[in-house]
């Protein structure tokens, strides 16, 4: 029986791997469900500390699997599941690197650009095309887009749905790194070991004060700082960053709560 979504683990990183090589990983209900109830499942598990999203066979995702007839269940119901997973992937509390080979297509690509940083071959190629198939923007596209490019170059990746290449993806702020695919592995290996490596409560609170931060105003993006330092402070993890600091040598964070007990002198 083909596994329609491989999760592996190693070192505090978790990799999902998209195995629908023959669609070019592109997702029907089946591997819906199954990336929704993989992403819950890495949510919840304090052991890892940094997700990567890919695609088998040479392609990261073509998109929602339209070539199975329409059924008689309303799309709303459809795309609840969809909007699930958009959420679920936005909202893990550790960073999530999409690694992209070959076609990253609609809902493919907004899923990409849902991961926090977006590593791809030149081979890669990238297209919003919900407008050739009489559709609209969905997995999060229509909120990613103009906050990663502007309003005009959203409009026209969107109402165009033209295919773009990887280094024109890069110039446009939707791929971080372009990395040859002989090389690709490695550099994302080394990449997650790095996030993998950090302190696991404060990379989570910086990753959600950057995603809420340009719906806020500073009065606001200031308060949520100050509350997001004062739970820094309250783990280990800062006393041993200075410690290290002092015996110069690398950190070994791992985000235990460490409030101090009260004494009786305390009170």
């Amino acid at each position: 029986m083909t596994v329609l979504l491989a999760s592996d683990a190693a070192d505090g990183v978790r990799t999902l791997t998209l195995n629908r090589p023959g669609r070019r990983n592109a997702i029907d209900a089946e591997l819906w469900d199954a990336l929704a109830a993989a992403l819950r499942e890495a949510g919840a598990d304090r052991a890892v500390r940094a997700l990567v999203l890919t695609g088998a066979g040479g392609a990261f995702c073509s998109g929602a699997d339209i070539s199975r007839p329409l059924t008689d269940r309303h799309p709303l119901h459809r795309m609840r599941t969809l909007s699930e997973v958009t959420l679920l992937l936005h909202e893990l509390p550790f960073p999530t690197v999409a690694k992209v080979t070959g076609v990253a297509v609609g809902a493919g690509w907004n899923l990409a650009l849902g991961c926090d940083l977006v590593v791809a071959t030149p081979e890669a190629r990238f297209s919003q095309i919900f407008a050739r198939r009489g559709l609209s923007l969905d997995c999060g596209g229509s909120w990613l887009l103009p906050r990663l490019v502007g309003l005009q170059q959203a409009k026209r990746l969107a109402l165009l749905a033209e295919t773009i290449d990887a280094e024109e993806a890069r110039a446009l702020n939707l791929v971080t790194w372009v990395v040859a695919a002989d090389r690709v592995d490695a550099f994302v290996d080394d990449l997650t070991a790095r996030l993998a490596s950090g302190a696991p409560v404060a990379l989570a609170q910086t990753k959600a004060l950057l995603d809420e931060g340009a719906d806020r105003t500073l009065r606001d993006a200031l308060a949520n700082e100050a509350r997001a330092q004062a739970v820094n402070f309250a783990t280990a993890d800062v006393w041993e960053a200075y410690t290290a600091f002092a015996d110069r040598r690398e950190p070994l964070f791992t985000g235990r709560w460490a409030v101090p007990r009260r004494t009786e002198s305390d009170t």
